[in-house]
């Protein structure tokens, strides 16, 4: 489903894949609780690091998924309601890439 404006509103790329999304967020939550666990529990410390190596890999996961649909649908969407709406588009993507750089 494309980002459009409905009565509702807005409506993200992401709406087809949303339960997919939520379950692996879910998954990330209760891996995190469990990070917490091992430091409460004076766990080695390269334990955890591994373990907080392995949520951010899937948090990466998660954004790199969530940012191929915003280009997939909101970006195209844009692209063929004109040429200002596309490049404000571009905008967002350039600046979401740059955090996820960064982070």
């Amino acid at each position: 489903m494309s980002a459009t404006t409905t009565g509702d509103g807005v409506h993200p790329g992401y709406t087809e894949h949303k339960d997919a999304h939520l379950k692996r967020l879910r998954r990330i939550e209760g891996q995190v609780r469990g990070i917490a666990r091992m430091v409460e529990n004076d766990t080695y410390c390269i334990d955890v690091l591994t373990q907080v190596s392995a949520v951010t890999r899937a948090l990466q996961a998660v954004s790199l998924g969530l940012l191929e649909e915003h280009v997939a649908h909101c970006v195209v969407d844009a692209a063929r309601e004109s040429d200002e709406a596309a490049a404000v588009k571009v905008d967002e993507v350039v600046a979401a890439v740059t955090r996820l750089v960064r982070s």
